[in-house]
């Protein structure tokens, strides 16, 4: 479906081996929870790789960017919980992007998601190219749902207690593409007719255009956390 949202906050990590089981168990019941109660978040989305790396890719559905640079969640990011303190220090590899969202179209919530990541200077005209490119896509079989974010480097640099915990820096992308499909298939069978990697190279994503193909884990709403006991 669309983004619920103008805002998003793109968060890829790899996990070391033995404390993968932990940070499954905290994103689901701590982390995720925690973060869509927040005002202006909308929803939360981990989706798990089956043909790149990082292991895991999340997302965050924002009103918009400003509620990722908001007193409350540089609150929680200052303050992380002792099983986030446990989780956070075994990340690897991760790239943690603000991002203004620049199109989405599609109706639904599709299991399947490929990603593409652009880190490079672009031409001015490139989100316009990008978008036609993307919505191209909307006419092959099984896809869904199709956006294209736009990363806000200032607001992804800020640190925090949390970030400090991490023992790389996070990386920071210009551009992010993402599909939505029905399934894994679908995803594979458009790439020979629309490559869409390549493409965006062609509309000036200057080196590698990273692209991955991930499976929806765990999806939740504001609106749902608000319906708890003892939410409102």
């Amino acid at each position: 479906m669309a983004m619920a949202g103008r805002g998003v906050l793109a968060i890829w990590n790899g996990i070391a081996p033995e404390a993968e089981a932990d940070f499954v168990a905290w994103h689901v019941r701590e982390h995720i929870p925690e973060r869509v109660s927040l005002p202006g978040f909308l929803r939360g989305r981990r989706y798990a790789s089956q043909d790149a790396s990082p292991l895991y890719f999340n997302f965050y559905e924002t009103e918009g960017a400003e509620a990722l640079t908001s007193g409350a969640y540089k609150a929680r990011l200052n303050a992380p919980s002792d099983w986030t303190r446990q989780v956070v220090r075994h990340f690897t590899d991760t790239s943690r992007t603000v991002c203004d969202v620049a199109m989405s179209m599609g109706v639904g919530e599709a299991g399947w998601i490929e990603t593409f990541r652009v880190s490079s200077p672009v031409p001015a005209d490139f989100g316009d190219a990008a978008t036609g490119i993307l919505q191209s896509a909307m006419d092959q079989r099984g896809i869904v749902a199709v956006h294209l974010l736009q990363g806000e480097h200032q607001a992804s640099r800020s640190d925090s207690a949390e970030k400090a915990m991490r023992a790389q820096p996070d990386e920071v992308v210009d551009w992010i593409a993402l599909v939505e499909a029905v399934d894994r298939a679908a995803l594979e069978l458009m790439r020979p007719t629309l490559d869409i990697a390549e493409r965006l190279r062609g509309a000036g994503a200057a080196g590698t255009v990273r692209r991955g193909i991930y499976q929806l884990q765990y999806s939740l709403t504001h609106a749902e956390m608000l319906a708890q006991p003892g939410q409102r």
